[in-house]
C-alpha cells in the first residue's frame, strides 16, 4: 500500500506494507449504526439544501496475531509524519483464520493492554506505527498546514456532487496555493447519504475524484475519518479504498499521524476519532437525532483507552489536535454531544489539548473553553443557519458561527508554526470569515 503524508510545505510518498494473519476465532464486526430507511425519508430535507530507510522484522502477538512487517521509504528532506494505527477489524464475512489484511506500518512495542481489553479477541489490539520522512516543496520553513473539510459528501443521485461541494472543493485548491496545504483532513459523512456499497463503488470517482481536481489539491493527501452517514453503508470499504488511490488515506477506524515542523525541533499530534463507534448512531434528522451509545462497548472501551495512552505519549508535542466526526460542542442543529461531554472532554482538558476538530453540523464555528479550542467545519457540501443549541454550550464559549444558507460553503485552514496555531474559516468564495491563534501547550 502506499502511503503519503506531509509536514508543512512538504510532500512524501511512502511503501509500507504489514500482512496481518489473523488466527484468532472470527471478529465481529459493528454493522450499520444508522437507519437507512430514516435516512431515505429525511434525506430531501438535506436536498434542498445543495446549494513511504529499509528493514524486515516478524513480530508474534502470543496466540492471536502473526504480525510480518516490511517497510520501504525513500524521502529526502526534513520533517517527519508518524501514522500509528490498529489492525483494521476483519469484515463481517471472515472466518476462522485466513483472514489477512495489509496497512501501512513500522513497529512500536505493543502497550501493557487493562485487564478489561484481554477479555475479547476484537479487543486483543496490537499498537503500530509508520514513520515518513519527508521532503520539503518549498514553503516556509517550520510550518505544517492542512485544510479540514466536513460533510462535504455529495449525494446519492446525479451528478453525484452538490454545487456547494463543487465549490468548496474549487476553494480549497486556490487556498492551498494561496495560503500552503500539506494534506487535507475530512471530517466524516464524505458519501451522503448511506456511505458507499464496496471499494469499487462509483461514488469514490463521481463524488471524491473528479470533484477536488484543483491544482492545489491534486497531489496533496486526504486523511480521513468516518462520519454517521458513512456507518450506514460500509466503512470497511472506505479503509480498503486506500489501496486503490494514491491520495485516500484512512488506515483505520482511529490513528494518529505525528507531524514534524521541518528545520525545527517541534512536533505536533494529530489524533484522529471514530466518534460513531464511540458514541453510536442516531437518526441524522429525527427527534431522536443524538447517539444512542456504542453498539459494542468493548470497542468503544478499547478506542478511548488508545486515546488516553496517544495523549500520554503526546506530552512533548507542542501541539496536540484531535479529531472526531460529532461536536463536543456546538450550538447548531445536533448541538453538543453528551457522550462526547462526558468522555472526551476531560481528556482533552486534563492533556492540554490545543483543539478538537469536528463536523457534523452544517455550518462554521469556533468555541473555546476549559483552554480547549473546537472547531466544527462541517459546511462542505450544506449550510444550515441554525443555533437552537446555542443555550446548550458554557456561557461565553462561542466565538464566531457562519450558516448563511445562501452560501456557497466553506473549510478550514490550520497552520502550526513555533508560535501559535492558527485557525482560519474560509468560505468557498475565498472571503476570510473568521481567524484565531491559539498558543503553543505550556511544556
Amino acid at each position: 500500500m502506499t502511503d503519503e503524508a506531509a509536514t508543512a510545505a512538504v510532500t512524501a510518498t511512502a511503501i509500507a506494507t504489514v500482512t496481518v494473519t489473523h488466527t484468532a476465532t472470527a471478529l465481529s464486526l459493528p454493522l450499520s449504526l444508522s437507519s437507512a430507511l430514516a435516512l431515505s425519508r429525511h434525506g430531501h430535507q438535506h436536498c434542498r439544501c445543495h446549494g513511504h530507510g529499509t528493514g524486515t522484522r516478524t513480530v508474534t502477538a502470543t496466540g492471536t496475531v502473526a504480525v510480518t512487517v516490511t517497510a520501504t521509504a525513500t524521502a529526502t528532506g526534513t520533517g517527519t509524519v508518524t501514522a500509528t494505527a490498529l489492525p483494521p477489524p476483519l469484515s463481517r464475512h471472515a472466518r476462522h483464520g485466513g483472514h489477512q489484511t495489509v496497512l501501512p506500518v513500522s513497529l512500536l512495542p505493543p502497550p501493557a493492554l487493562p485487564p478489561l481489553l484481554s477479555l475479547s479477541p476484537m479487543l486483543a489490539l496490537l499498537w503500530m506505527t509508520v514513520v515518513v520522512t519527508v521532503a520539503a516543496r518549498g514553503g516556509p520553513e517550520g510550518v505544517v498546514q492542512f485544510l479540514a473539510v466536513g460533510d462535504w459528501g455529495g449525494v446519492p443521485d446525479p451528478p453525484f456532487a452538490t454545487p456547494r461541494e463543487v465549490a468548496t472543493a474549487a476553494a480549497m485548491g486556490r487556498a492551498a496555493t494561496n495560503l500552503g496545504a500539506d494534506f487535507v483532513l475530512a471530517l466524516g459523512d464524505n458519501f451522503y447519504y448511506e456511505g458507499v456499497r464496496d471499494e469499487w463503488d462509483p461514488r469514490f470517482q463521481e463524488t471524491f475524484e473528479r470533484v477536488f481536481t484543483g491544482p492545489g489539491l491534486r497531489e496533496l493527501p486526504w486523511f480521513v475519518l468516518a462520519g454517521n452517514h458513512d456507518h450506514a453503508g460500509n466503512v470497511t470499504a472506505q479503509l480498503a479504498y486506500s489501496h486503490h488511490s494514491p491520495r485516500w488515506h484512512f488506515p483505520h477506524y482511529y490513528y494518529s499521524l505525528r507531524l514534524s515542523l521541518p528545520g525545527t525541533n517541534t512536533s505536533a499530534r494529530l489524533l484522529v476519532l471514530d466518534t460513531v463507534l464511540l458514541c453510536g448512531g442516531g437518526d441524522d434528522f429525527g427527534a431522536e437525532s443524538a447517539p444512542r451509545g456504542p453498539r459494542d462497548a468493548g470497542a468503544a472501551a478499547a478506542q478511548l483507552a488508545w486515546l488516553r495512552g496517544r495523549l500520554a505519549a503526546a506530552r512533548h508535542d507542542r501541539y496536540v489536535l484531535v479529531a472526531g466526526h460529532y461536536p463536543v460542542w456546538s450550538v447548531a442543529e445536533h448541538g453538543p454531544t453528551a457522550c462526547l461531554v462526558q468522555l472526551l472532554r476531560p481528556l482533552l482538558r486534563q492533556h492540554r489539548v490545543t483543539a478538537y476538530l469536528c463536523g457534523h453540523d452544517h455550518n462554521l464555528q469556533f468555541l473555546e473553553e476549559g483552554g480547549v479550542g473546537y472547531v466544527v467545519s462541517g459546511a462542505g457540501n450544506f449550510v444550515e443557519g441554525s443555533q437552537h443549541h446555542r443555550g446548550a454550550v458554557p456561557p461565553g464559549s462561542l466565538r464566531f458561527f457562519f450558516g448563511a444558507p445562501a452560501s456557497p460553503g466553506g473549510f478550514a485552514h490550520v497552520r502550526l508554526d513555533a508560535h501559535a496555531a492558527t485557525i482560519t474559516f474560509l468560505e468557498a468564495t475565498g472571503r476570510v470569515l473568521y481567524r484565531v491563534a491559539l498558543p503553543p501547550r505550556d511544556l
